[in-house]
């Protein structure tokens, strides 16, 4: 891993820092890989479709999403999920199926060793 971030985000490069500490300290590759995924120039980050999470997913599982969830498809299954950014849409249908959204800072905190969290990308 390189340790020079070229974004022009601030919050983004913050983002990958983070992922990158807490992959470090906690030995999570979840987060690790996600700090990858980050990293990547934006023509190679795909954003991701709520349709493509209720496919995907199950129930209760806990996502991380490195990007935009967007908000095509319909989700019926209660899901935690970790973003760069939600469109408004996208986050109304993961709320009203029972789901929280996060973003991928408050989900660090709230799975610092990155057990049972689950990558797309």
């Amino acid at each position: 891993m390189s340790d020079v971030i070229r974004k022009g985000n601030p919050d983004l490069a913050r983002v990958i820092v983070e992922l990158r500490k807490a992959a470090r300290a906690h030995r999570a590759p979840v987060w690790r890989a996600t700090a990858e995924c980050l990293s990547r120039p934006r023509h190679q980050v795909f954003p991701l479709n709520v349709g493509h999470l209720e496919r995907l997913a199950e129930a209760q599982e806990t996502i991380v999403v490195p990007g935009k969830l967007l908000s095509e498809g319909n989700l019926t299954k209660p899901l935690t999920i970790g973003a760069v950014s939600y469109s408004s849409e996208a986050r109304s249908k993961v709320q009203a199926a029972g789901g929280t959204t996060l973003s991928i800072l408050e989900l660090i905190k709230n799975y610092p060793s990155g057990k049972g969290v689950r990558l797309l990308a």
